[in-house]
């Protein structure tokens, strides 16, 4: 249902639209009247939203059975969600991320941030990893394909459609081929090519958003011994050994993950100063006697939920005080967390906690981000998710 003459309407309870009207791309189950009609909807519908006043709030997704309800996707009610709609909000992203961007190899959608809420768009050159983490992207999905391919004539289009949070949408967790065959594809970033998985290796493949921390810690690798714990496919590591370093450690616990790394660094000639280490990384650091010029730690997320938040950061302060005891004198510690749930200025304490329980005195560096291509919306800290420490320790 794409045009305003059959639109179904919802409407907002009495006294709960002050988010609304303040901007918030969310409308929540408790903030809707969920009549037998708005009930029977089916999940992923376009809906007309209004306030108890008559306020006309535009047109969103709408899942009666989630807890976030009701998703934005323009304040104008009467728009045509189709297929020209989604080519139009995909150029947008397009055209900034090209602004921001030599090459191809970047996050072109970061979901409510881009005005598509709960969809994730990749893009490797000509190969896109696409994630519809909600009940009206996973309807919207053919559309955006005719989009994607209009757009940008890709030869693969994978459906990375496994993250947990699609069960809160009543959605099944699968990886699809969308168009094309899947094969190898590549990820271009600091001057190397990283080979990536877009059907089994981690969320969508690679982790863009970084970038920015990457080359950071790279300016500092000349000479220097590092141990990238977490590497997944070696990012930081790699990128380190090809400013300089004089001797880089690999430590994650999968396989694939390692062998994908070795590839790469093989294939650019920094084998030779790389090795792997395969394990538990919060076992392995706390058994490696070695000490580093720099020492990564990147871990994937430590709270899935908000409930998880107490346990999340007495993890990130044993994993910070780990990774300081590795720290040569002077050297240095990136620290990260891809938690949202997890609030900057709290990971940071912690952060603070187990450095200090390693007896060492830090100075920060930089605190940040993810990079440009995964902007934030004004009303939602959930999209500030990644936060970085760059350390130094004396």
């Amino acid at each position: 249902m794409n045009t305003d003459a059959d639109r179904p309407l919802i409407r907002l309870l009495p006294g709960r639209d002050k988010r609304v009207k303040a901007g918030h791309p969310w409308a929540f189950s408790n903030e809707i009247a969920m009549t037998p009609a708005a009930k029977a909807l089916p999940p992923g519908s376009v809906v007309r939203l209004e306030g108890d006043d008559g306020v006309k709030h535009g047109a969103w997704h709408f899942n009666p059975h989630s807890l976030i309800a009701a998703r934005l996707l323009t304040p104008d009610p009467q728009a045509a969600i189709d297929a020209g709609w989604f080519r139009a909000r995909l150029g947008a992203c397009l055209a900034l991320r090209q602004r921001l961007f030599d090459a191809p190899f970047y996050r072109l959608v970061h979901a409510e941030a881009d005005g598509l809420p709960g969809l994730i768009i990749d893009r490797y050159g000509d190969a896109i990893a696409l994630q519809a983490n909600t009940a009206g992207m996973e309807a919207a999905t053919p559309l955006l394909v005719e989009a994607l391919r209009a757009l940008l004539d890709p030869n693969l289009i994978v459906g990375r459609n496994d993250a947990g949070v699609r069960v809160l949408e009543g959605l099944p967790e699968q990886v699809v081929a969308l168009h094309g065959e899947p094969r190898r594809v590549f990820a271009e970033e600091g001057g190397l090519r990283f080979p990536v998985d877009l059907t089994e290796g981690q969320k969508t493949g690679w982790f863009h958003d970084q970038r920015e921390h990457r080359a950071r810690v790279a300016r500092l690798a000349k000479d220097a011994t590092v141990l990238d714990a977490f590497c997944h496919t070696g990012g930081f590591g790699l990128q380190a050994a090809a400013a300089g370093a004089s001797r880089v450690t690999l430590l994650d616990r999968s396989a694939p993950a390692l062998e994908l790394a070795m590839e790469a660094a093989q294939a650019q000639g920094l084998a030779d100063r790389v090795e792997t280490r395969r394990g538990d990384a919060m076992e392995e650091l706390a058994r490696i006697e070695a000490r580093f010029d720099i020492v990564i730690a990147d871990p994937p997320a430590f709270a899935k939920a908000r409930k998880d938040n107490p346990a999340a950061l007495r993890a990130y302060g044993k994993l910070a005080r780990l990774a300081a005891e590795r720290v040569a004198r002077g050297g240095f510690l990136f620290i990260a967390s891809c938690s949202h749930h997890v609030a900057p200025g709290e990971f940071a304490d912690a952060v603070l906690w187990g450095v200090d329980r390693a007896h060492r005195r830090p100075r920060i560096l930089h605190q940040g981000g993810a990079g440009p291509d995964h902007p934030l919306h004004p009303m939602l800290p959930e999209s500030a998710y990644l936060k970085g420490m760059l350390l130094h320790l004396p």
